[in-house]
Parts: structure tokens; C-alpha cells; sequence
């Protein structure tokens, strides 16, 4: 019995230095990563076909002065989230009322799938704003709408394409905000006002940069992935404006057989490749594909094979949210990490070993997620200031950033590598639920260049 798991446990060591060597990007890896991601995003702003839409947002950042009483929808995953916000000057902003529902419920609907249409969306979204408001009242609003989009002025985007798993009808092609517009008045609420329709990622800026000078990178680091930043010199327009990269699409990246794999069997094959690589939406599923593997080639879970019933043998069982678990369990034993298996895979006696290589190939994945994010944000500080001669903020929400064990501090070990005796000059905070926050912002900006007219 003794030899029988020594000779898994070796298998397993193998198995492991395996998938570290084809999960690790190195410092070399990085600054090439660096190098090719600025060059697309000049090929972008040159209007070349390539990786990076490089969209432009109507928008520069705040002045910090901005006041008032806004609303804020904030539509980029399963939930939206509609709030009530006072913008009070100096950085300070209060939410006034804030609720959140989800988009589907097993059972009663789904404003996600390809059977509901674009008008049923907005109607949904149209009812949760008449949740918030008093009828009669007249209030400017910001939509925070996470999908790209190509952007006509600061209050007209037409979505180029779903992402995430989103499939709802008769909705790419349109305008955003006019299908909010005839959601509001078909609901009676002829004075909430959308004014200005941004990205996540523009929403995270603006609202760092609302009390942070420095500010002029934003990212999502969640469910998806996507950066903008401020542009300093952008064609066709005067003066700097806050540019979406749609990031999650850069595609020049050392992919491994699992990256492939899982690309193969996506919704939309080739496309949102760094995105695949990084976000919360995917790293479950490419966990999930390198556990397989090993139990494939006999390193893991061998005497429970019989039993399992779930995860690693059933597709998208694993989420980021169960790595986060495994990675956060400081237990003796695991033994967070052994109730999870035995719960949604059926396995009663996982040995610690098998437990350890779970954790370790979850480190592996998360620290290569920050790693590819970092190096990224290394191709637009290049752009921003080529020798860090100011200071910089780089603002990131999004769950992976907030709730994943390690992310963070990998991200920051990343930047410092890549940026070395420079690296003091940029600083990365986050910016909870500031896609939200900066919807409002751009709404009080709209709203301020109206009354300018």
C-alpha cells in the first residue's frame, strides 16, 4: 500500500512541476508581453486592424468638483446593481439607496439567453430604476454597460458583441442608450435622463480619479477583464480622453494545450483570448481542465474515481469562487477544501497530498492571471510616460482583485519586476464598486456640458 502511494505521490511531483513550467510566465515573458501589448495599442489608435479596439469614451477624468444627485446603473455580469449617489466635491460621494438583482433565475426568467430579446432586457432594468425613484422626479443617469461597444458620442453606444455569457436577442447593432430611453418612458419615467453611457473599466477611473490626481488607469480584474486609460494624445479629438482598450481581446500570449482547450470549446473561439487567461470567468474551468489531466495520466483522486459525480469530470464545475476557497484555507488537513470535494464531487477521503497539489495548481493559475494583467499595464504606462518621471495611479475592481487569495500581492511582485527602481512611481489601489461610483461621475460631467450648451 506503502509503494503504492509513494509511486502516485512521485507521479503527482511530476504532474506538478509540469504544470508550474507551462503556467509560469517569466520576467523575460513579461517585458515581451509589455512590448507587444503598447505596439497594438498604437496599431489601434492608428485605426489598424488588430487586437485592440482602442475605444474611445468621450470622457477625460473629473475635476473632484463635481456635485450633485445622480443615478447609476451598473449592467457587466449577472447582476445589475442601480444606485441612488450623491456626488459631494473632494472626492466624497455618498450612495444614497442601492439595490442589486440578478438578470436570471432558474425557473422565472433569464434576460441572458438568446430567448429573451433586447427590449425585455431594458424593460427588466427600466423596473428596478422605478424601484429607486419618486414619480415625477427628474434625475441625470449613467449607465455603466460592460460589453464592447462602439461608442458614437458620450450618450450613444451601439454593442459590437455579447462576451461573458451573455446571448440576449436582438440586441447587438443596437443603441444602448436608446433602448434604455424607451425602457424608461414606456415604464412612466419620462424624468430620468441617460446621459452618458460608459465601460466598467471608465467607470473605475473616474471614480479613483474623482479624489486621486494621479489616477489614469482603470481596470476590471473580475468576472471579466478589460484596462482604459487616459489618453494624452488621442487622434480626432482635443485634448486627453479616456480611451477602453477592450484589453480581454489581446491576443499575443503564450498559450498552453489547456488555454486551447478551453478557447476550442468557448462560446466564441480565438476571441477575448487574454481574457480566458485572466478573469474569474474562466480560471475555474482551466483549473478544472489541469486537475483532469492528472487524473487522466493516474497522479489524483485514483481510489475515488469511481464515485465522482461532479468536479473535475463535469465541464464548468469549478468556479473562481472555489479557488478562492482552496486557496484561503488555512485548515489543518484542508479540510475546507475536503468538505468542497465531497460535496459537489463525491470524494470521502481525499489524501492531504491531493488536497495540496488542488492549492497549488489554484496558486499556479492565479499567479499567472496577475502576472499577464501586469504585464499588460506595463504596455500602457510605456505609452503614459515611457520613464516614469510621475507618479501614477492604477485603479482595479473586480472580484478576482478583491476576494482571490494572492492576486493582489502577485499583481503588485509583477509590476515591481517588470518596472524595477521605477516601480515606486506607480501605485495600485482598489476601487470597490467603482464602476457604480462612475457612472454617476459621468453622468454629473453630461450633465455639466449640457447646461454649458
Amino acid at each position: 500500500m506503502k509503494e503504492r502511494e509513494l509511486k502516485k505521490n512521485n507521479g503527482l511531483d511530476a504532474g506538478l512541476r509540469a504544470l508550474h513550467d507551462i503556467f509560469t510566465v517569466t520576467g523575460p515573458q513579461m517585458l515581451d508581453i509589455a512590448e507587444k501589448f503598447y505596439e497594438a495599442m498604437l496599431a489601434g489608435l492608428a485605426g489598424q486592424k488588430g487586437p485592440l479596439k482602442m475605444l474611445p469614451s468621450f470622457l477625460s477624468v473629473p475635476t473632484g468638483k463635481e456635485c450633485g444627485v445622480f443615478l447609476s446603473v451598473d449592467f457587466g455580469g449577472t447582476n445589475v446593481r442601480v444606485s441612488l449617489i450623491e456626488l459631494r466635491g473632494n472626492g466624497r460621494i455618498t450612495v444614497i439607496k442601492k439595490i442589486s438583482t440578478p438578470l436570471k433565475e432558474p425557473g422565472r426568467y433569464d434576460y441572458t439567453s438568446s430567448a429573451a430579446t433586447g427590449r425585455e432586457l431594458f424593460g427588466f432594468l427600466a423596473e428596478q430604476i422605478a424601484g429607486l425613484v419618486r414619480p415625477g422626479e427628474n434625475i441625470p443617469l449613467g449607465h455603466t454597460f460592460s460589453f464592447p461597444t462602439e461608442m458614437r458620442s458620450l450618450n450613444q453606444a451601439v454593442l459590437i458583441g455579447w462576451t461573458k455569457e451573455f446571448k440576449t436577442g436582438m440586441t447587438e447593432g443596437r443603441d444602448i442608450t436608446l433602448l434604455l430611453r424607451e425602457a424608461l418612458q414606456r415604464q412612466g419615467l419620462h424624468g430620468i435622463r441617460p446621459v452618458a453611457v460608459i465601460n466598467d473599466t471608465v467607470g473605475t477611473l473616474l471614480a479613483a480619479a474623482y479624489g486621486d490626481p494621479h489616477a489614469d488607469i482603470g481596470s476590471i480584474c473580475g468576472t471579466g477583464h478589460n484596462t482604459c486609460y487616459l489618453e494624452p494624445r488621442p487622434p480626432h479629438h482635443n485634448g486627453p480622453v479616456i480611451i477602453n482598450i477592450e484589453s480581454g481581446n489581446f491576443d499575443m500570449l503564450p498559450l498552453n494545450d489547456f488555454d486551447r482547450q478551453l478557447d476550442r470549446h468557448s462560446e466564441k473561439p480565438g476571441e477575448q483570448v487574454l481574457e480566458k487567461m485572466v478573469s474569474g470567468r474562466y480560471l475555474g474551468e482551466l483549473m478544472r481542465l489541469a486537475v483532469l489531466d492528472l487524473v487522466q495520466k493516474g497522479c489524483l483522486f485514483q481510489k475515488n474515481s469511481g464515485n465522482i459525480t461532479g468536479f473535475p469530470f463535469k465541464n464548468n464545475s469549478l468556479g473562481a469562487e472555489h479557488m478562492s476557497l482552496m486557496l484561503g484555507d488555512g485548515s489543518d488537513g484542508l479540510t475546507g477544501t475536503a468538505a468542497w470535494l465531497k460535496e459537489h464531487a463525491g470524494m470521502r477521503d481525499p489524501l492531504p497530498v491531493e488536497l495540496s497539489a488542488l492549492k497549488t495548481i489554484a496558486s499556479l493559475l492565479t499567479t499567472r492571471a496577475a502576472r499577464l494583467a501586469a504585464a499588460t499595464y506595463a504596455g500602457v504606462l510605456r505609452r503614459l510616460d515611457p520613464f516614469l518621471k510621475l507618479p501614477h495611479t492604477i485603479a482595479v475592481d473586480g472580484s478576482l482583485y478583491e476576494k482571490t487569495p494572492g492576486f493582489a500581492s502577485h499583481l503588485r511582485l509583477a509590476l515591481d519586476e517588470i518596472l524595477r527602481e521605477r516601480a515606486g512611481q506607480v501605485t495600485v489601489k482598489p476601487a470597490k464598486d467603482g464602476s457604480g461610483m462612475g457612472a454617476a461621475i459621468a453622468a454629473a460631467i453630461a450633465a455639466a456640458s449640457e447646461e454649458m450648451l
